[in-house]
């Protein structure tokens, strides 16, 4: 009921603690490839840390900043640029802050975990956002952040909706694990018939641009099996209605378009349809490889997105391996101009010269194999959705009393 429950400011029940001035200094002179992980905003990704592109410093210097050495239990969040990404800490000794991203450390009378799903709560977000300021890289200061409100009820009471809510975030996580898997999987397969050509060793080779390749193959560019969509939209003419719109941030908070009304989308889009494989140009060293089907009408893509589509539908399956493997991933990146960070982009055209080593009946074949995992990575993602959904719909209707714990089975 409403009475268990206290309002606090975080910084009543939470210490939250940046990189200081001296500490700031230190912490940039010695990165390097030491053994503690230096946690950044990138590596925040959908309550989850995203360990792919990592900074680190040695363990030497990790003890000499005290202060801002991370610990089981902590909430690590953003409050620079991408506002909001968090994660919890699960391990010690591990981690360690990096610029732009805090710790909240709960005290004795918050658990961990569900000070993390306040954090994480549509309240909280919004509060950080609306606290934000700056246009081009939005910031909050700590002393706003420690005197935004909260309400905690009991520990027990905190203890059972943490754990109502981490089965969600569990069986999630069962469901990327097991993708992972599938993909690494597909990768292999893949990287074994059109890379390394293992099932044909006994057969002839032929001598080709690529090197030694089966007799009866041919070297193709990308351009003869896919096409790059330009059909593009803008939103903004149909303000009243509500697209699914693939964007970036969708993509780094689990796949899951945002539903949104055209009115509230500001630029210009492209039109995506079934069976796409869509790569993002957006910092390609992040790799974003977005294999889309089953969508719903005015489904949309950030033009940050480069929309592959096989010119054969029957061989999407074949195109999405193609580009999400290491040999297209590594050709795109001899491609990449421009800074660092997000500022490096490549020119979409120039992907389409990739060379790859064809066989008709061979790719027949292998779409016959990766078709089926392709649905099972995509049920799991829908069902994660679903989940997540439910998840972030049951902490406010937990707080108000309207849904009881005892009531809530996954």
């Amino acid at each position: 009921m409403m009475e268990e429950w206290k309002e606090y400011r975080l910084g009543d029940v939470a210490d939250i603690t940046k990189l200081a001035g001296f500490e700031f200094t230190k912490y940039m002179k010695y990165i390097s490839d030491g053994e503690i992980i230096a946690i950044r905003a990138l590596n925040l990704r959908n309550g989850q840390l995203d360990l792919h592109d990592v900074q680190r410093i040695s363990r030497k210097v990790s003890d000499g900043l005290i202060r801002s050495k991370l610990h089981e239990g902590e909430t690590i969040l953003s409050y620079t640029g991408t506002i909001g990404a968090c994660a919890i800490i699960t391990e010690n000794d591990k981690y360690h802050l990096a610029p732009n991203v805090c710790k909240v450390t709960p005290s004795k009378i918050v658990y961990p975990f569900f000070l993390y799903y306040i954090i994480r709560s549509e309240y909280f977000q919004s509060a950080l956002l609306g606290y934000a300021h700056g246009s081009t890289q939005p910031t909050i200061p700590m002393k706003t952040i420690r005197e935004i409100p909260i309400k905690i009820c009991s520990f027990e009471k905190q203890i059972a909706i943490a754990n109502i809510l981490k089965s969600f975030d569990d069986k999630i996580e069962v469901n990327r694990r097991i993708n992972d898997n599938l993909e690494q999987q597909a990768q292999a397969l893949f990287k074994s018939w059109f890379v390394d050509f293992e099932p044909f060793k006994n057969g002839e080779f032929v001598e080709s641009e690529l090197g030694m390749i089966p007799k009866g193959w041919k070297v193709i560019q990308l351009i003869d099996i896919a096409e790059i969509s330009k059909n593009s939209i803008n939103p903004q003419k149909q303000p009243q209605t509500i697209f699914n719109h693939y964007s970036i941030p969708a993509f780094d908070e689990g796949m899951k378009p945002e539903i949104q009304l055209g009115e509230e989308i500001k630029s210009n889009k492209f039109v995506i349809t079934n069976k796409m494989t869509l790569f993002s140009k957006l910092n390609p060293r992040i790799k974003r490889i977005w294999y889309v089907d089953k969508l719903n009408s005015n489904s949309i893509c950030s033009t940050e997105f480069v929309p592959y589509k096989s010119k054969v539908e029957s061989q999407s399956s074949f195109l999405y391996s193609l580009i999400n493997s290491q040999g297209f991933y590594d050709y795109v990146m001899s491609m990449v101009n421009g800074a660092t960070g997000s500022h490096q982009r490549f020119h979409p055209e120039e992907s389409l010269k990739y060379n790859i080593a064809f066989n008709y009946q061979c790719v027949s074949k292998y779409c016959e194999v990766m078709s089926p995992i392709i649905s099972q990575i995509l049920e799991n993602r829908e069902e994660s959705r679903r989940l997540a959904e439910l998840r972030d719909t049951l902490l406010p209707h937990l707080m108000s009393g309207e849904i009881k714990v005892g009531d809530v089975t996954l």
